[in-house]
């Protein structure tokens, strides 16, 4: 090997072993945010149901991450025909996104998106959905329904790639894909006993313990500078593109916890906290499929807007009889829809209000249209099925008396008299 074919195998192997580093920590962080979901929802949930919340996101990664590897991984990323790939495992051959890291590690960074994806869902069924039925709706989830709509929009070869989608980090994806599973699921399950009076109006249930939820909120806050910004696959070359994202990701989501303040404070008299949680995930949700491409000053409008646009959409689901413990449909599904349209309006280069036309905002409405209706049939069929066969729903007994008593034997809380 001459001199300078030897330099350029170091350089070469030099930038695999940063973007490695890069990409392992990201996807570590991503992985974390389990916890955050974990805690999120645990405190948005009443204390009889704590641990089943637990439960159910502990099965979005054991279930959830064996049903991606084995087959849902090869659905995403194999020799796509534009909607669906037929290959199973991790891949060996190259999966033809310039990839300087491993498949190995490429598949473990979107383990993370797809038990993010499903983990949306766990909050929506919060309190009273029964906890195999659910795992099997996890396993469908991760290893067919995900990793379709990945294929559409981050395979090479999938139709929305194709057309120029642009969901960077996933507000479509993920986020939009998770939040019409759960409405649909929520839908289906009905609502929590005693959640409306016999006139049909909301009665409120609050969650158990806020601090948790606090905590909760902040390590998926955490986590979504490695959710966006690790979706570079790479530092080297990025450094810019990282700034980019990082800085777009924590204005959205400042600005949108300002505006759920200010709009809670106006039209109820006073700030609701737990509100204000969900509009920082709200701002961090539409931020993320444009994250890569607006400026600095629309990711606070894009943020602006999804922190009213949240607090909205919770009152109306709640008015229609939608049962959402934690506002995930409002959160993610709502402002995954918002965020994904809001790139075509935004975008630098080819958005709406920037000089772009209409071509890019048609292309990002139809993909995501696509993608909340696909997640939303699929899953109200799958879950009337599961209803009429295994059933979906705990008994009223059961229900009455916290699924963590009756199904696991334990209690989040328990005394020392």
């Amino acid at each position: 090997m001459n001199e300078v074919a030897a330099t350029a195998l170091e350089q070469t192997e030099l930038i695999s072993a940063i973007d490695t580093v890069w990409v392992s920590i990201c996807a570590a962080i991503i992985f974390l945010m389990e916890g955050g979901f974990a805690l999120l929802e645990a405190g948005f949930v009443r204390s009889k149901n704590a641990m089943s919340i637990i439960a159910k996101v502990i099965i979005d990664i054991v279930f959830g991450g064996l049903a991606f590897y084995t087959i849902g991984f090869g659905i995403a990323y194999g020799t796509s025909n534009g909607w669906f790939a037929f290959d199973m495992g991790i891949l060996e051959h190259d999966l033809g996104l310039d990839l300087t890291v491993s498949n190995q590690l490429f598949w473990f960074i979107q383990l993370g998106f797809a038990i993010a994806a499903i983990s949306i869902v766990s909050g929506a069924v919060a309190e009273r959905m029964k906890v195999w039925t659910y795992a099997l709706f996890v396993v469908v989830f991760c290893a067919i329904m995900y990793p379709m709509a990945a294929n559409w929009v981050w395979n090479p070869n999938g139709w929305l790639a194709l057309r120029g989608f642009n969901d960077f980090a996933g507000s479509a994806a993920v986020h939009a894909m998770g939040g019409f599973a759960a409405l649909a699921a929520a839908m289906v399950l009905g609502p929590r006993l005693g959640k409306y009076d016999t006139n049909g109006n909301p009665i409120a249930i609050p969650g158990h313990n806020l601090p948790l939820a606090a905590v909760g909120g902040f390590i998926l806050w955490f986590g979504w500078f490695a959710f966006n910004p690790g979706s570079t696959l790479g530092a080297v070359g990025n450094w810019e593109l990282i700034g980019t994202i990082a800085t777009n990701t924590f204005l959205a989501s400042a600005a949108g916890g300002a505006s759920t303040m200010f709009y809670t404070y106006f039209r109820y008299g006073q700030i609701d906290i737990t509100m204000t949680i969900n509009g920082v995930l709200a701002g961090l949700v539409a931020v993320t499929a444009g994250c890569n491409i607006v400026s600095p000053g629309s990711a606070i409008i894009i943020g602006l807007i999804a922190g009213v646009l949240v607090d909205l959409a919770v009152i109306y689901i709640d008015k229609i009889k939608i049962d959402d413990p934690v506002g995930a449909i409002a959160v993610h599904g709502v402002n995954g829809l918002f965020g994904t349209i809001a790139v075509g309006l935004f975008a630098e280069e080819g958005g709406l209000f920037f000089g772009g036309g209409t071509s890019l905002l048609l292309t990002q409405t139809i993909g995501v249209l696509t993608i909340a209706i696909f997640s939303f049939v699929v899953t109200f069929i799958l879950m009337i099925l599961l209803k009429k066969t295994i059933g979906i729903r705990v008994n009223r007994s059961e229900e009455n008396a916290g699924i963590d008593a009756v199904t696991f034997g334990v209690e989040a809380y328990t005394s020392f008299e």
